[in-house]
């Protein structure tokens, strides 16, 4: 019954599908994502991924997703377009985004009844190669799961590597072919020593989305880069401007260009959209056009009138904009260019236009943040909200790899929580507070520093039933390799 449930799901989104590129070819690989469908569609890496796959000759990508939770724990993962399970492709490659989807990567390979270590895998099993947005940071834990992992942009090197694999008689001898190939780890042969992260000609830019459907979290939307990369330093952010060679912007008439005309819902994708020289032109055209334009990223510094005006004009109904500290003290350590006037004259230009909110996002736990910051964070807030209705939207701090603020400690699941109630107490009645879970929020830090050991604590905590207190079992049980005094302070302190 399992079974066909999920062949109706399957067959039913393929037919609100949209672009989808069909292709038979003699080698197929399973293009898997750690999330169900709805995340991973909304995925322009993954999807440009799958662009590039099907446009090389005699190679064609099948794609999976993480079962739906209705599906049932017992539901075998089908690839859409040929509704085969995982085991019976030669290549699994797999775009993982963050540290949290780790747990993923185990579920679907167990339910595709894979042994997710690669060690216990053998040459008749498929080959595991990861990639995505982690390995910017710390793919490291991934490694107790892939046979090789790309590091960093993958738009052509994704498919060199699958060559390798489709070229090469046997698994020993790929491996040792793909550990001699820039930019690929491949843990068996590299130990934890990573190469450098691959950076894709700037003559492929920008990537774009070919399958829009409903079933998404982004419902029917065209998505296209703007830019790639960042020309900020701020310290908390992977995608900082020292990373891969900075911001690289992609022109106007080239993204303009490239958006079908049917497309009537259009996402404007990259790490600093509202940094691009043309956004307010490329915005106020889409929107001339009759189309809804939503923006991933928007600083409170670039926010104009005419940009404001340009965003209502293309359906913007709430402002969504980066406060990221809650002190101005707090913002100079993380090196943020937002200030209070940039923030004020955003509040005012939404009620001008016509906006009935404001949404701010920020992070709370930053190193060196005390209490008198969020008591500033309160203040600043409820004037705020005199001039619009404000919500907040706030992240647990995490540090990252590749960040200055790479060996800050985690504040600690007590110090964030109390942090947030006293926000939330001080703004009750005046801004709506919302904040992602300070206990997933150490779990995540806790793989962005680990390694492969905190990768296969992932196997034995999605073995213990996946809820937090098996991962902190699970963490707890390296204190032999990680001194449990340090691991206590991160958890708790």
């Amino acid at each position: 019954m399992s079974r066909d449930v999920t062949v109706a799901t399957i067959r039913r989104r393929l037919a609100e599908e949209v672009g989808r590129l069909d292709k038979h070819a003699p080698w197929r690989v399973a293009l898997a994502y750690p999330s169900p469908y709805r995340t991973g569609m909304s995925s322009l890496g993954f999807l440009q991924v799958y662009k590039s796959i099907q446009h090389e000759p005699d190679m064609a990508a099948d794609r999976a997703f993480l079962p739906d939770d209705e599906h049932g724990p017992r539901a075998v993962p089908l690839t859409y377009e040929s509704l085969r399970p995982l085991r019976d492709y030669p290549v699994i490659a797999m775009s993982v985004a963050y540290e949290l989807e780790t747990a993923g990567v185990v579920r679907l390979l167990e339910a595709s009844g894979i042994k997710p270590l690669r060690e216990e895998r053998s040459s008749r099993d498929p080959f595991i190669l990861a990639g995505g947005p982690l390995t910017n940071s710390n793919p490291l834990p991934l490694a107790a799961f892939a046979d090789a992992i790309v590091m960093g942009e993958a738009d052509t090197l994704a498919v060199e590597v699958l060559r390798i694999l489709r070229d090469t008689p046997s698994r020993e001898a790929a491996l040792d072919a793909l550990a001699k190939t820039p930019h690929v780890f491949v843990p068996s042969r590299h130990g934890a020593s990573m190469p450098g992260i691959a950076q894709c000609d700037d003559e492929l830019l920008p990537a774009w989305a070919p399958i829009r459907t409903p079933d998404t979290e982004l419902s029917n939307m065209f998505l296209i880069e703007t830019e790639r990369g960042c020309s900020r330093g701020c310290a908390y952010c992977v995608m900082r401007r020292s990373t891969n060679g900075g911001m690289r912007i992609v022109p106007k008439e080239k993204i303009l260009g490239l958006i079908p005309e049917d497309a009537r819902r259009i996402g404007l994708v990259g790490a600093a959209v509202s940094d691009h020289p043309k956004i307010v032109e490329i915005v106020r055209t889409l929107a001339e056009r009759g189309c809804e334009v939503g923006l991933s990223s928007l600083r409170p510094d670039k926010l104009s009138d005419e940009f404001v005006g340009a965003l209502k004009l293309a359906g913007y109904r709430t402002l969504t904009t980066a406060m990221d500290g809650t002190s101005e003290r707090v913002r100079e350590i993380l090196d943020r260019r937002a200030r209070i006037r940039h923030l004020e004259r955003a509040a005012e230009m939404a009620r001008k236009h016509g906006m009935p909110r404001m949404k701010l996002y920020l992070m709370i736990g930053v190193p060196g943040e005390e209490d008198e910051d969020v008591d500033e964070c309160v203040r600043f807030v409820t004037e705020l909200s005199q001039k619009v209705p404000i919500a907040l939207g706030i992240a647990p701090f995490c540090p990252k790899r590749n960040t200055p603020l790479a060996h800050a400690p985690f504040a600690g699941i007590d110090v964030v929580n109390a942090r947030l109630e006293r926000l939330r107490r001080g703004l009750k009645g005046r801004a709506d507070v919302r904040s992602t879970s300070a206990k997933w929020a150490w779990v995540e830090a806790v793989l962005a520093q680990g390694g492969e050991a905190e990768g296969r604590a992932v196997l034995e905590a999605v073995h213990g039933g996946g809820a937090f207190a098996a991962y902190k079992r699970a963490f707890e049980a390296l204190t032999p390799k990680k001194p449990k005094k340090s691991l206590s302070i991160v958890a708790s302190a």
